[in-house]
């Protein structure tokens, strides 16, 4: 029997929400400001020990979600943080600013559209002028379509998914190059989905897999100028990506990741965002290189 000192909290993966899930769908890209059921982003068992001490971090999408989750903590850890994200996405990305605020960094916010190479020189361009260098870049933004057919698949989405999810992060790359050296860090944020395909998520998955090959790929490059490069590969997230504009059956968002996670219920972004600190922090991670971190509640099978 195991034994749970006097007044301890519940462990974490007990007190996150199950299925059924409430939720209300979205026009893209949605606001999670709007959910009623909030992701979870705060992380209070999460105790900062200063692994990322005056570093610089410029996240994508760090408006919400995952992207929320893990510029609160680098915070936490000591860093500064710059957020890019759609100017539809004000609101939200000022409750961020307001989270990484309260653990005493700065947070400069960069509106623009990723599917722009411009706005992406000038995202990271923005992060060194205003923060005064740039040690972690993460690539986090993304677009996801769902399809119920592949007649649903259309070339539009396909190649605007590609421009959101993969050719930003080439662009945010070879923009970043000149600003990161040894001790610096480069994390994309891929999904199970990219391990093993997707029938519902087509395109999606595409991308998703193009980043790890990508990352696999420039990781050794990198490596030889200090530079970490590895990917983290969430599971099922409760965020308002699923929620916006989609053609997911209600069935599915009402009980997203109960049917095929071991967990019974999808991860909330608090629990994503500690794979992100290892991996930003040399001091944890400076001998991890290409790798995939899948952080998905025991999704294990790849096919």
């Amino acid at each position: 029997m195991t034994r749970r000192p006097t007044n301890a909290p519940a462990p974490q993966e007990e007190d996150q929400p199950t299925p059924p899930y409430p939720y209300e769908r979205q026009e893209r890209p949605g606001l999670e400001s709007r959910m009623s059921l909030r992701p979870r982003y705060l992380a209070p068992r999460y105790r900062g020990s200063g692994k990322l001490t005056d570093k610089v971090a410029l996240i994508t999408g760090g408006d919400s979600g995952i992207g929320r989750a893990v510029a609160v903590l680098y915070a936490r850890e000591g860093a500064d943080v710059a957020i890019a994200y759609l100017p539809e996405e004000q609101s939200d990305a000022e409750e961020t600013r307001r989270a990484v605020e309260d653990e005493g960094r700065t947070c400069p916010l960069l509106p623009g559209d990723l599917c722009e190479a411009d706005f992406c020189e000038e995202a990271v361009d923005a992060t060194v002028r205003e923060l005064g260098g740039l040690n972690v870049l993460v690539s986090n933004a993304a677009r996801l379509n769902s399809q119920n057919s592949l007649d649903d698949l259309n070339f539009e989405d396909f190649d605007l998914v590609f421009k959101t999810n993969m050719y930003a992060y080439f662009h945010l790359l070879r923009a970043a190059l000149p600003h990161l050296g040894h001790g610096d860090s480069v994390i994309a944020t891929a999904s199970e989905e990219g391990l093993k395909g997707s029938d519902m998520m087509m395109d999606y998955a595409a991308t998703k897999g193009a980043q790890i090959a990508f990352t696999k790929s420039v990781a050794g490059h990198l490596a030889k100028r200090g530079v970490r490069a590895n990917v983290v590969a969430p599971g099922p997230t409760w965020t308002v990506l699923n929620l916006s504009g989609q053609r997911f059956p209600d069935s599915y968002l009402e009980d997203l990741g109960s049917a095929s996670d071991p967990m019974g219920r999808v991860a909330q972004p608090e629990e994503l965002a500690p794979a992100y600190v290892h991996l930003a922090s040399d001091a944890d991670s400076s001998y991890t290189v290409g790798e995939v971190i899948a952080v998905t509640g025991g999704m294990t099978d790849s096919r």
